[in-house]
């Protein structure tokens, strides 16, 4: 009875010995397997599948000296405008700093730092403010435009004239209620490529009253000195 109860007491001191040491290597390997993917930065797989972000949101990104910017109008009467440059959001309903009529960011077209905003009221406001504000506009400022609800009842042929001279090839044409997105310059040799306009037609708007939204993005050039 003694030989057998050391046996048996053997043999279960090597299996409890046998179950550590399996135990403690299997551990002690998914420890450093761990540590090695952590290491490596590979620890969350879904990380390294997220698409690349563009600035503003854009659907991809520009090329070095050169600006990314997206200019939405406003949403009928309801949603409001927003405007972003260089991935910096200037302008929009959650800043609130956006209006009915105009809204305008000017931006110094070689640093892309933003100089000035202002909200003009088009179909009650006074079209002299608009008129000054666009007047003041130094050589080399980038002008960022985006309408809400109502942009032309004020407007009149001086302020239409100082947007041209900005390189606009539709404000001539805005009506009341229309959707405008523009991106110009003071000192442009010639027309902005950056330029959206739709008509307020009762028969193709998408809300009652107004057109559709408008949405544009892109890349602006840095003015090099």
């Amino acid at each position: 009875m003694r030989v057998s109860g050391v046996i048996r007491f053997v043999v279960l001191l090597v299996t409890l010995l046998g179950t550590w040491f399996i135990v403690q290597t299997y551990f002690d390997r998914s420890w450093k397997a761990i540590s090695l993917r952590s290491w490596l930065g590979t620890t969350n797989k879904l990380d390294s599948q997220q698409p690349l972000r563009h600035k503003c949101g854009n659907q991809k990104s520009c090329p070095q000296n050169q600006f990314a910017f997206k200019i939405i109008s406003g949403a009928a009467n309801v949603v409001g405008p927003s405007i972003c440059f260089d991935d910096v959001v200037l302008m929009s309903s959650v800043k609130n700093n956006i209006g009915r009529g105009l809204n305008i960011a000017l931006v110094n077209g070689t640093s892309g730092q933003l100089l000035k905003i202002g909200t003009f009221d088009m179909f009650s406001g006074d079209i002299k403010q608009l008129d000054t504000f666009l007047q003041e506009i130094k050589y080399g400022t980038m002008v960022l435009t985006a309408s809400y609800d109502d942009a032309a009842t004020k407007m009149n042929d001086k302020v239409r004239a100082r947007f041209v001279e900005l390189g606009s090839s539709h404000v001539n044409q805005l009506g009341f209620r229309d959707n405008w997105v523009f991106l110009g310059a003071k000192g442009l040799n010639n027309k902005s490529p950056f330029e959206e306009h739709i008509k307020n037609n009762q028969r193709t708007n998408k809300y009652e009253g107004w057109p559709e939204m408008l949405e544009m993005e892109g890349c602006v050039p840095r003015k090099m000195d």
